[in-house]
């Protein structure tokens, strides 16, 4: 099989597995992020018609570009969006669009006329049209890729302020995606500017491929982030927006009750062990302390200085340190003592015993 041969065969592999992705995703047999997936979904559709030309090439029904057809160019245009779209959903399920969100048909309108212009405008300087096409493509696709990556690390804080494992739920593979994206485009305009770019499609073909894969493999297995139940899920967030808010400094409760919390909080814990729960999160603890989530959420926040994910996670490493030093009683392996802590993974415990100790486990115990 020769690098044309090769090339074709990944061109195939690609596009059938972006279409069957996104109906999966579209289909949504989780029954996770619904409205999440929905959008994530059309940007796997819109993400597959790039290699359009190719396949279609394969077929050979006609000499047809479909890259230069105007619906497809407009419609692949608001690949970025829908990628953007999906991690606000992924963020934050209760999100509605607003008259205000009319902000973003600007940029595709501005494309459209750039198109129609550019097609049937009879103008002497077509290459200006041309340099416009370009230049909203990349700044539409850079500028919502960043925007989508800081609303992702924004994310990763918020949901400190609930859950104590946070892996699964952080959005981490949207994040990775986003760079490897990044990097791959990246050597992919430099190949074309200083070296013969087609020598390089087989190269670029399989490093999508693996993408592909790799956003499959994530996103087939993805948990549910917030709570389904819709008045649950509103209380987080919305304590996560007064985390955020200069207002969360007010006083939820008098001195005497924040001292009375707090003194109730460390005897549950020290008592009943409460952290040793790897479903723990701020809902349970409430619940358990028959205390709102916002009272409870304040009491953390502001009694000890810390979000959820600190407190309880101090109580786990505290719990694991005293196993790791008495490990030759027990018997027990790293990855049984993370989930004897309250850890639900090895990978979790390492990275969060590493974030607390500036040591691995292992290194903890020798």
């Amino acid at each position: 099989m020769n690098t044309i041969e090769l090339n074709r065969f990944i061109v195939i592999l690609i596009y059938g597995s972006l279409v069957l992705l996104s109906l999966l995703k579209l289909a949504n047999p989780l029954k996770v992020n619904r409205k999440a997936n929905l959008w994530f979904g059309l940007f796997l559709f819109l993400w597959s018609t790039y290699w359009l030309d190719e396949i279609w090439s394969l077929i050979k029904i006609s000499q047809i570009e479909i890259h230069s057809i105007l619906f497809v160019q407009f419609v692949q245009f608001f690949t970025p969006i829908m990628f953007y779209f999906s991690v606000l959903f992924f963020t934050n399920p209760s999100f509605r669009f607003k008259r205000s969100d009319v902000k973003y048909a600007v940029l595709p309108v501005i494309f459209l006329i750039n198109l129609l212009l550019q097609r049937y405008g009879n103008f002497e300087n077509q290459s200006f049209f041309e340099f416009t096409f370009i230049g909203l493509i990349l700044f539409q696709a850079v500028f919502y890729t960043g925007l989508s990556y800081f609303t992702i690390r924004k994310h990763q804080k918020r949901i400190q302020q609930f859950s104590a494992n946070t892996e699964g739920i952080n959005l981490n593979w949207l994040e990775y995606i986003i760079l490897i994206l990044l990097i791959i485009n990246i050597v992919y305009v430099i190949y074309n500017l200083f070296y013969d770019s087609t020598s390089l499609n087989a190269f670029i073909n399989i490093a999508f491929l693996l993408v592909v894969y790799f956003v499959a493999y994530y996103s087939l297995k993805q948990k549910e982030i917030y709570p389904v139940e819709e008045k649950q899920r509103d209380e987080l967030i919305s304590i996560n927006d007064e985390a955020e808010n200069e207002e969360i400094k007010r006083k939820l409760i008098s001195d005497e009750e924040l001292s009375r919390l707090k003194t109730k909080l460390e005897n549950v814990m020290e008592k009943e062990k409460l952290y040793l729960d790897s479903e723990l999160n701020l809902i349970k603890l409430a619940e358990h302390l028959s205390v709102s989530t916002h009272h409870l959420s304040y009491v953390i926040n502001t009694g000890f200085q810390k979000n959820f994910f600190q407190f309880i996670n101090e109580y786990r490493i505290e719990h694991a340190k005293k196993l790791l030093k008495n490990n030759e009683a027990n018997k027990l392996s790293i990855l049984g003592i993370a989930f004897e802590s309250g850890f639900n993974s090895k990978t979790s415990f390492n990275t969060t015993f590493k974030k607390f100790t500036d040591q691995t486990p292992s290194e903890f115990k020798k």
